[in-house]
């Protein structure tokens, strides 16, 4: 499988790819890092895959950190400044001080112009009219021809390259490997393909993921899947709310039996993302309709 998968590049957005350069390790690596705490004479306690998903189910991280794997990627500067602030890698990136930038810039279909969320304001929701995004298409065309243009003009008149650089936008991709122990990679796709992150970030998270990490780690991605991924987690004030609506026999709740029961210290909120937070969990659930 790693042979297969060793500088297969796999696209992602309009000008971006990921692709396993090496790799570290497998499952049975998790395993033999786990059971060396065990003694002699335990490896048939538990099997491979059962041991694997005791391990992730109770935040036992280490012998995840046994096994690594370095990546190439390509990605626009202001995706790689949320991606870089994941400070447990190496890293190595393309320098444009030593090197012409890459020509090469992310667009934005007419239809992906997505607006401001009034919740959250690191969030998108909802999208911009076409009309408005084929306006906003054709002016980023034409920015990056201009701010390409003016680069290479600088460059051909001999300005230092790490000068030049520094009118290009930031939809200009550059390149890195990053290298990287899978506790730390499953932190960072926990985080990254959450439906809170940024559209752009997250179709790199899942490629690595989907792509590179299942197949490679097809146990610990099970796990990782189950107990992470796809798992909810309840705060003890969230316990309290569900505990109350089952006493009170209104299951599932309507929003307003839901925010009878919600906790004292939200009730005088008129915001209140813990509240929102936990409705969205419970009606996810199907404890509120």
């Amino acid at each position: 499988m790693l042979e297969q998968l060793r500088w297969k590049k796999f696209p992602v957005l309009d000008n971006g790819f990921v692709c396993l350069v090496d790799c570290m390790g497998d499952d049975a690596a998790i395993v033999q890092a786990a059971r060396v705490s065990y003694g002699e004479g335990t490896k048939s306690v538990s099997d491979d895959r059962t041991l694997i998903r005791y391990l992730m189910r109770h935040q036992h991280t280490t012998p995840f950190e046994m096994a690594e794997v370095k990546l190439l990627v390509r990605v626009p500067m202001d995706c790689w400044r949320q991606w870089i602030r994941h400070r447990t890698a190496s890293v190595n990136e393309y320098s444009t001080r030593y090197s012409v930038a890459i020509d090469a810039a992310t667009e934005t279909q007419p239809g992906d112009w997505r607006l401001q969320k009034s919740t959250n304001r690191q969030g998108s929701e909802g999208f911009l009219s076409a009309y408005e995004g084929e306006k906003l298409s054709a002016e980023e065309q034409d920015f990056h021809r201009q701010t390409r243009a003016m680069y290479e003009r600088r460059i051909a008149l001999g300005v230092a390259r790490e000068q030049a650089r520094k009118d290009l936008p930031l939809s200009t991709y550059t390149e890195a490997y990053w290298k990287i122990d899978l506790h730390n990679l499953f932190r960072f796709l926990w985080l990254r393909v959450d439906s809170h992150a940024q559209y752009e970030i997250a179709q790199y998270a899942v490629t690595i993921g989907e792509r590179i990490i299942k197949p490679l780690f097809p146990l610990a991605w099970e796990a990782f899947s189950d107990y992470m991924l796809n798992a909810i987690r309840l705060t003890r004030l969230e316990q309290d709310v569900i505990a109350k609506l089952a006493a009170s026999g209104n299951i599932p709740a309507t929003r307003e039996q839901f925010l009878q029961v919600q906790d004292p210290a939200w009730q005088s909120l008129e915001r209140c993302r813990e509240r929102d937070e936990c409705l969205e969990k419970l009606q996810g659930l199907g404890l509120v309709r």
